[in-house]
């Protein structure tokens, strides 16, 4: 048969076929999250995610420590504060959980770059994102709160902070007061496409952020509206956001594609507790291969147009890319079947 294109020229060995590859990642792509319990010594695993830890403001530096031995060098940290009340007032405190986690890094690992999650949800009494006003979260008054906590996060040494709280006009706030306080190269990755997703759960137990009423659909996205997730990211990015976000993930890659093509700042994706959770249960349970699929879900975020990843998988992400088996090269040895068991002669 005369055929002139054989697409299969270019599957024909595993050299072309890296050779070819569209799709490239670095582990300096990846964020790892990082639970940190004021009241906590130690570390504790965390039911809801297998493998993950909640971790004391005495052991921050060992999950630190953990991310860079496997090449990860880029975190967000998540608190859990010691007391909690209506306003969420020990999201701001200088002494809160956050902060102290930050400085704990920073005077180990000075070049490690911190994140911060700035939201609410964890620090008031009642799990909802904002201050509220009698059932409903009051946006106004909740972007005075959330600018303050940026800035304390700030003033504690974090890198770049991550407003996650769904408020209109929430990154113009923040901006605002961290130029106002001389941090105006201090960049905002803002939570711009934050759907009302089902893919929350194990997060919410993990972090004690569970609505202690109603639900968050009245400031989260609504799962069927892809049109408004560009609005979103036109509105964070029109206020000074230096980073969009979709999250969740998997279920949203027809969005990250849509907001990567549409805007020029660099996206990025959150993998969700939910997804990282289905993983773990169907490797545990044996019906999948839990590596390949880590692999193959992380590589469909990237080629969908995300520029970084969140995962909990981050770890093992960057190890499999330095692998070689997701994204770049690898040694013809490394079959894409999880850890290598190192060869030895004879």
């Amino acid at each position: 048969m005369e055929l002139i294109q054989r697409p299969r020229r270019l599957r024909g060995s595993d050299a072309v076929r890296r050779l070819c590859r569209e799709t490239r990642l670095s582990p300096d792509s990846l964020i790892y999250p990082i639970f940190v319990d004021e009241t906590l010594r130690g570390k504790r695993p965390i039911e809801a995610l297998p493998g993950q830890f909640h971790y004391g403001l005495d052991a921050v530096c060992e999950a630190v420590s953990d991310c860079l031995a496997a090449g990860v060098t880029h975190c967000i940290l998540f608190g859990l504060p010691r007391e909690k009340d209506a306003v969420g007032s020990s999201a701001w405190a200088k002494h809160g959980v956050v902060q102290e986690a930050i400085r704990a890094i920073k005077a180990k690992y000075p070049d490690f770059y911190v994140i911060t999650d700035v939201c609410m949800c964890e620090y008031t009494d009642h799990g909802h994102c904002g201050i509220l006003c009698g059932q409903s979260v009051d946006n106004d008054k909740t972007l005075e709160v959330l600018a303050k906590t940026a800035l304390s996060h700030v003033e504690a040494g974090a890198d770049m902070v991550a407003p996650s709280d769904m408020m209109d006009g929430r990154v113009a706030a923040i901006r605002a007061v961290l130029d106002e306080h001389g941090y105006e190269t201090t960049p905002i990755m803002a939570y711009s496409a934050k759907y009302a997703s089902a893919f929350y759960g194990p997060f919410r137990a993990a972090a004690g952020s569970a609505p202690s009423f109603g639900d968050r659909k009245g400031y989260q996205m609504d799962p069927h509206n892809r049109k408004e997730a560009l609005k979103e990211c036109a509105l964070d990015e029109a206020e000074g956001a230096a980073i969009l976000m979709v999250k969740p993930a998997l279920s949203y890659l027809d969005v990250i594609r849509a907001c990567s093509d549409a805007f020029d700042l660099p996206m990025c994706a959150y993998s969700v507790s939910g997804e990282y959770a289905m993983i773990k249960a169907a490797g545990a349970a044996g019906l999948v291969d839990e590596y390949r699929i880590m692999c193959e879900s992380a590589l469909s975020v990237f080629r969908a147009g995300a520029n970084m990843l969140l995962p909990y998988h981050a770890k093992e992400l960057a190890q499999a890319i330095q692998k070689g088996d997701l994204g770049r090269w690898r040694s013809p040895n490394s079959p894409l079947s999880g850890p290598r068991t190192p060869q030895t002669a004879g």
